[in-house]
């Protein structure tokens, strides 16, 4: 969802590139040669759009509404709990913190009142796990079971409401003298019953059995033109007197439910409807029995049948008939199919459809139930606005504008910004103007209100103004950066265009603004540098499509490379410790992005990889390089190492400390024991297990390992030796690091000195290290601890420019001011 919602007019900021005819050129596989002074330019291939509109829940104060959220959490009912952390995940959707959306999630699971919303909250937690099954099995590896998510036997969860249809005072008004039997004639077939037990089964039974009608005094009563076989008569003639239903097939069951409907037989429909739902195995079993469940009204199959289609999302999406029933449902059949957990339903249905493909009519049919599930003013923002965002997206700007104005009736402030695309579309670029000046001098400004604006100012100057102001209230935003770099590469201010493309790349690593920083490099002919950053792109995201999804990453890679010297494999070693030793660590993954090509020992490359993207804070494409070191593993005692960091990096420390331990016990290698050193000391609450983590890491350092691993492992036992107050074991492990460039050991060896009372000689290394390390925002950080205060101050704002999303130099300015 990253770029979802591209604007409708892109505000396009072209460089001087390639020659006119070279996009043709780069789709039929050929690279043109390009020239940085050349007057003309290829539109298509460096533009900057303006920014997505977020089909997300934006309120103007987020820590107003989370407090709200808390507040009612401590005194609501335990009924409106699941709701109130739906609507927490949707506040941290917006901001786009993955973790803490799975902890809404997940508590709206287990503070679950019902069983239908046991059943959402579950379905929705295994679909943001989705590609996760591979831990499931590595905890079943380990003894551990981790199937949170399964089916739900949901007539057990839902015991029967239905009491006996007479009362004992009815039964006792029999007529004494009717016979205690009565026969029902199907066709040519006679069934007998207990005449008493029968009229137990309804009122309308009671009524025909022991009432003023005919049939009331008839022994022979016929049946034939209700679509009852004989055979289901016997089986109703039997629960008549049983209160079983045995086992039968399907279409039996069904016509019993069916006739047991229409004679208000509640038990019988009941028993019913508990045997079809235990019978529902399969997406065909539930698309066939959820129209049964609708016209009968029978509440625990139509759950059992969405359990099935819940459970197989995605997948279940892509079948029309499984669309068809889910988006044509009333609020009825929304109530029998899933109680009142109707919302969160089609909140789930609706962003898995949008995940799909946002423009599919399921997607709109899914958010229009979405609508009508809404209950309160907070569902009304969060559906308003996401119909709006579809609706746009399709070009339907009528109804867009619509929906985008009900969400900012509701108190949706963020809607504004598709109401104001909307406008210019439509010729009304003052009023869209005029719209956020409103919204600015109405509220607290944010920096997505200053971005907005900036669309629709008539001259440059007043654009930057915004777009500083924007930066300066949410340096997280790409798109400032972006229009700002290209602006400044199109007046041929190549260093001031490269520095801010820079800022955020070194902060924030975006791949719209590494694909951005490709194409500058492109202009500039220099192709080491563009495949360094197309190669880091094809690491984070192997399908990424460049060029607004004309053109696949891999094609460009492909084509730059023809104008890039090759590397031998020790050339790529060289260059991969030159680059690590810098902390590049962009440079580092083009490496080994080059060396996977074409070397065979892949495990240790993934490895590799997956250490770099968690320092890059790429979380998802590191999990995705540790499983693929773990396909690649040369042996068991490796691929038991990549199994156990997988486990620990998914919060399941004590079993990757025993992946560790099955590795050892296979062989004695560096990586096994530097796992087990890493998981002891983070699990361990025993204080005295510091020794067993140098001696730990002592005998990693003693199996054979490459320069850039033992630096890190030297590293590691330097600060176990600080906690432990030997600062001298300590400080002969950093500088045995940095004698083999591990240049992060400047940092330990300053606390050293620091500790030893040299606070000079600690500023001096950190020094060091800020001249060597290429990303060194955490390393003025560091030093600011060893200055005066005043320069400490110029650190720190340092720090803020390097990396404003460090909270450390707020939190001291703040106390100082």
């Amino acid at each position: 969802m990253r770029t979802f919602f591209p604007s409708e007019s892109c505000k396009e900021t072209h460089l001087n590139a390639l020659n006119p005819q070279s996009w043709l050129q780069v789709e039929r596989g050929k690279l043109s040669k390009v020239s940085p002074h050349s007057p003309s330019s290829l539109e298509s291939l460096i533009k900057v759009p303006d920014p997505p509109i977020l089909p997300y829940f934006k309120p103007v104060d987020y820590v107003e509404v989370l407090a709200q959220i808390h507040k009612e959490l401590e005194s609501c009912p335990q009924h409106e709990r699941p709701n109130l952390y739906l609507l927490q995940f949707q506040v941290f959707k917006g901001l786009g913190d993955i973790k803490l959306m799975r902890r809404s999630l997940r508590l709206a699971w287990l503070k679950a009142s019902t069983v239908h919303e046991r059943l959402v909250f579950g379905a929705w937690l295994k679909y943001e796990k989705r590609g996760e099954e591979l831990i499931s099995d590595l905890l079943s590896s380990c003894g551990k079971c981790s199937k949170e998510f399964g089916l739900i036997d949901i007539g057990s969860e839902l015991p029967s409401l239905v009491t006996s249809s007479l009362s004992d005072g009815a039964m006792m008004n029999q007529k004494s003298f009717l016979s205690g039997t009565v026969s029902f004639r199907i066709g040519n077939e006679k069934i007998t019953c207990d005449r008493q037990k029968m009229a137990a089964l309804s009122p309308p039974f009671h009524s025909m059995l022991n009432g003023c009608f005919r049939e009331s005094f008839s022994e022979d009563i016929d049946l034939s033109k209700n679509d009852l076989s004989p055979k289901g008569m016997k089986i109703i003639s039997e629960f008549s007197s049983t209160g079983i239903l045995p086992d039968i097939p399907t279409d039996l069951l069904l016509e019993i439910m069916v006739f047991s409907s229409k004679f208000c037989c509640e038990k019988l429909k009941d028993s019913c409807d508990r045997k079809l739902a235990k019978l529902v195995s399969s997406r065909n079993d539930a698309v066939e029995l959820m129209e049964y469940a609708f016209e009968e009204n029978c509440p625990i199959l139509a759950s059992s049948c969405l359990q099935v289609f819940l459970q197989e999302l995605p997948d279940s999406l892509n079948d029309e008939r499984v669309v068809e029933l889910l988006t044509s449902v009333s609020s009825l059949h929304r109530k029998i199919m899933v109680g009142t957990a109707s919302f969160a339903l089609y909140c789930l249905l609706s962003q898995v459809a949008m995940d799909l493909d946002p423009l599919s009519e399921a997607t709109d049919l899914f958010l229009e139930q979405l609508v009508d599930s809404t209950e309160d003013s907070r569902q009304k923002m969060v559906a308003y606005h996401m119909l709006g965002c579809v609706k746009l997206l399709k070009k339907e700007y009528n109804e867009a504008e619509r929906f985008f104005e009900a969400a900012l009736s509701e108190g949706h402030v963020y809607s504004i910004v598709g109401l104001s695309r909307i406008g210019q579309i439509k010729g009304e670029k003052v009023e869209s103007l005029n719209k956020l000046n409103s919204v600015i001098s109405t509220y607290n400004p944010l920096g997505w209100m200053h971005q907005e604006r900036s669309l629709y100012c008539e001259n440059d100057e007043k654009r930057w103004e915004d777009l500083e102001k924007a930066t300066e209230l949410d340096p997280t935003l790409t798109y400032p950066y972006m229009y700002r770099a290209a602006s400044l590469m199109k007046k041929q201010n190549i260093q001031d265009s490269m520095a801010e493309i820079n800022k955020i790349i070194g902060f924030k690593l975006a791949v719209e603004c590494l694909e951005l920083r490709f194409c500058f490099y492109l202009v500039l002919e220099d192709y080491q540098s563009a495949i360094c950053d197309v190669q880091a792109i094809l690491t984070i995201c192997p399908d990424y499509r460049m060029f607004e999804g004309r053109v696949p990453a891999t094609q460009f890679q492909t084509l730059v490379r023809e104008h890039v010297p090759s590397w031998t494999t020790a050339d790529c070693w060289l260059q991969l410790y030159d680059r690590w030793s810098a902390v590049d660590d962009i440079g580092s993954l083009s490496v080994i992005y080059q060396m996977l090509e074409s070397e065979t020992a892949k495990g240790v490359l993934y490895f590799r990889q997956s250490l770099l993207l968690l320092r890059l804070n790429c979380p998802e494409a590191a999990m995705r390089s540790l499983q693929l070191a773990r396909q690649h593993a040369s042996s068991d005692h490796e691929r038991l190492v990549y199994e156990g960091w997988i486990l620990y990096d998914t919060g399941h420390c004590d079993e990757g400390l025993t992946k560790a331990e099955e590795s050892i016990t296979l062989n004695r290698s560096f990586e096994a024991f530097f796992l087990k050193a890493y998981a002891l000391a983070d699990s361990s609450q025993d204080p005295t297990c510091s020794s067993t983590v140098v001696s730990l890491l002592q005998d990693a350092l003693k199996c054979p390992s490459d320069r850039l691993r033992k630096g890190q492992a030297l590293n590691n036992l330097g600060s176990v030796y600080v906690d432990s107050g030997k600062l001298d074991l300590a400080a002969d492990c950093y500088i045995n690091a940095l004698k083999i460039r591990h240049t992060r050991a400047h940092q330990g060896l300053a606390r050293v000195h620091y500790l030893k009372n040299d606070k000079a000689a600690a500023y001096e290394e950190m020094t060091k290290l800020i001249e060597k390390a290429r990303n060194n925002a955490s390393a003025y950080e560091k030093r600011s601890e060893y200055c005066e205060r005043e320069q400490t101050k110029i650190d720190l704002e340092m720090v803020t420019r390097l990396d404003p999303l460090r909270v450390y130099p707020y939190r001291y300015r703040a106390a100082g001011s």
